[in-house]
């Protein structure tokens, strides 16, 4: 946990790109209304969405979305993770598995399939590049995540992702993946 909030308190935060992916923006455009940072948050709850939360290990990204969105407070959790006992209809993945040590991936995958609600989605990006040691960001690849997650969830969509923020062009691939 001090890990994560050192990290911040110090402004070491790479994986901050400062505003909202194109690729999670474009998405999120094609829904109908009905973490980290939140961008992501930011951008729904300006585009009408009201049932909207965030969970983030470390206070200080939650204290910082707070200042934004102040009328938003209760939507934000300050708690780990894996403890969360709840559901959704569509969690959105920004830069939260690739933080993980790859030992953790396999229990990732379980806890998300036990927060969506039947026919929910995981929705997001996560990294292409050789999974290294060395991290995070750890990388992965398309083998990877399908052999990882085609147990709990019905793969949608798991393609390169042709808009990324210039940092990450040619390093993510953009996902929706369906709860079994």
């Amino acid at each position: 946990m001090n890990y994560w909030e050192e990290r911040y308190k110090k402004g070491e935060t790479g994986w901050d790109a400062g505003t909202i992916t194109t690729p999670l923006k474009e998405y999120i455009d094609q829904l109908t209304p009905g973490a980290g940072n939140g961008y992501e948050f930011d951008y729904l709850v300006e585009n009408g969405f009201q049932n909207v939360y965030v969970i983030d290990i470390a206070e200080t990204p939650l204290n910082n979305i707070k200042i934004r969105k102040p009328e938003f407070a209760p939507h934000l959790i300050h708690s780990d993770f894996f403890t969360l006992d709840t559901t959704f209809d569509l969690i959105l993945e920004q830069t939260f598995f690739c933080a993980l040590p790859p030992e953790m991936r396999q229990q990732y995958v379980e806890k998300m399939a036990s927060l969506l609600n039947p026919k929910g989605k995981l929705a997001g990006l996560l990294f292409d590049f050789p999974l290294t040691t060395e991290g995070p960001p750890f990388g992965g690849s398309t083998s990877e995540y399908l052999n990882l997650f085609s147990d709990k969830f019905n793969v949608k969509t798991l393609e390169k992702a042709h808009n990324s923020i210039k940092p990450r062009q040619n390093k993510e691939l953009f996902f929706i993946f369906e709860v079994k």
